[in-house]
Formats: C-alpha cells, structure tokens, sequence
C-alpha cells in the first residue's frame, strides 16, 4: 500500500477547494429544465442533489428517473425521498422516450427509484422504458442504473430483455459499511446482480462512494470483489452529505488518492474507469 493512502486524507472542517463548484447555466440549461418539466419527468440529478447538475444540464445531458421520484428505502447517504410512492404513470415510457428525442441524446442514463412495494419491482415498467426509447431513438445508447429487484434473477432478466447496452447497479460502499449506509440492500446481493448482469452479455458497470471512514485495503477489496464478478465499468467519488439528517462525511479524499485509485482499478482490467471527488455513476457516461 503506498505511502500515499494516509497521506491523502483530510479533516471536514470546511469543504477542499476541489470540491466548490462553478454554477454554470446557458442555453441549453434552460432547454434541459424546460423538456424535463413540460414532459413531468424526475431526474437524479435534482432528487440526489448532485454536484454536477448545472454542468451536466448545460451540456444539454441529464439522468432521467423513472418509477416516481418517492422510494421505498431510505438509505442513509441518498437524498432522495422515500415514503410511500405514487401510481406508476403509465405515459411515462413515451415521454423519457420524447425528451431523449428532443435533446438529441447519443448516450441516455435512465435510473429509477427503489419500488419493493410493487409485485415485480417494476422490472416491466423498467423494460417498457427501454423499449420505448430504443424504438423512438433506434442510435441512442442505452445505459441504466437498476436496484437489485431483491436479487431476483427473473425479474432482472425482464429489464435484460429489453436489450440496454450498459447496466449499472451501484455496491455503493465497502463490505463492512453496506448494513449501516445501504437500506435492505446487501453487499453479496448486489454481486450476485453484478454478475447476473455481466453473464447476460450487457456491459456491467458500478459505483463506490469514499469519505466513509473506509480503508484503502477495503475499497481495493471491492475492486477486487467488483471483477470476479465480472463488472468491467467503475466509477468512484467522494460521498457528499446531503442534509444533517444523512451520515457524516469522514474525510475529503484528495484528487492524488483518486488517482490512485483509478490506476489501481486500471490495473485490475477495468476497461472504463472514471475517480475523481465530484465523479458520480452516470456523470460523463456519454463519453463512454
């Protein structure tokens, strides 16, 4: 382990310089904000609070979430908001499939909320979602961040039978944290989905957040953990609290540590690596 990992931790008094963000708008942020809300679709980037929401949207790119914007879980590092969900809109396909269209997507992320209070965790609302958008933008690729459906292997052949080109499940965290930071989810679950996913031929991606209080070791153990199961896409950024409600932020992980570990991910054969303090799992995607 290199004399780097100690090194490259600091304290949480105040937010590094790396991680202040410039706003940015324009006019393809307005465009994004307009098609997002006159479809009435809910994107991660706002229910997550992401960072890079205003640099994504000026780039004329979003993350659309499916399935509502209420989930079932309340995991303790999301800030989306959980309770009892809505009905599921049954419009909604057509319209992700719309807004793909008219913001001349290439490359579309779609995630959802977790529903476990649906009978198929709305795996067939997930595979009309794709169809649709694969129908209405036949060059567009496909990428989508799916929940573990409970690790029902035959609900998650539903969503695979729609054909996405790139499925990502986020592992979230090392072992040793997943029953405090994850709700339900378990971190041998979502391996099992990891490798159902790569053994189906899509290509499998995932996601790491650091500042937990995780050890160099462990998030190597995961990358470790992540390949068996043959996942071939990783991206890794720094966890950010989104309200005093969620956990704390341990430490802020340096852009040197970050490098670290994305030569250290390279060198175990991710073909697609992307570490860095403001990385999220579909930020940048389309330059996949």
């Amino acid at each position: 382990m290199p004399e780097t990992c100690e090194k490259n931790k600091v304290g949480v008094k105040g937010k590094p310089e790396w991680l202040k963000v410039r706003i940015k708008g324009g006019e393809a942020h307005g465009e994004v904000v307009r098609i997002v809300e006159e479809n009435g679709l809910h994107t991660i980037c706002e229910s997550g609070r992401c960072p890079n929401k205003a640099d994504c949207w000026s780039r004329k790119t979003a993350t659309f979430m499916v399935l509502g914007e209420i989930c079932t879980r309340t995991c303790k590092f999301c800030a989306t908001n959980s309770g009892k969900p809505l009905p599921i809109d049954p419009a909604e396909p057509e319209k992700v499939a719309s807004a793909v269209a008219l913001m001349g997507l290439k490359h579309a992320v779609i995630t959802s909320v977790t529903r476990d209070d649906l009978a198929d965790g709305g795996a067939e609302h997930w595979r009309a979602v794709v169809e649709a958008v694969r129908a209405k933008n036949p060059n567009t690729k496909i990428e989508v961040l799916i929940p573990d459906f409970g690790g029902n292997v035959a609900l998650l052949d539903i969503v695979l039978a729609a054909r996405p080109d790139i499925v990502g499940h986020n592992l979230e965290t090392v072992k040793r944290f997943t029953p405090e930071v994850r709700s339900r989810a378990r971190y041998d679950v979502s391996l099992g989905v990891l490798r159902h996913i790569a053994a189906s031929g899509a290509v499998a991606k995932s996601g790491l957040m650091v500042g937990l209080g995780e050890t160099a070791e462990e998030v190597l153990t995961a990358m470790d953990d992540l390949r068996e199961a043959g996942v071939s896409s990783i991206t890794l950024g720094q966890y950010l609290q989104p309200t005093r409600a969620h956990l704390q932020v341990v430490e802020y992980v340096t852009p040197a540590m970050f490098e670290f570990y994305r030569q250290a991910a390279a060198d175990r054969g991710f073909t697609r690596v992307s570490s860095g303090p403001l990385v999220r799992s579909s930020y940048m995607a389309d330059a996949s």
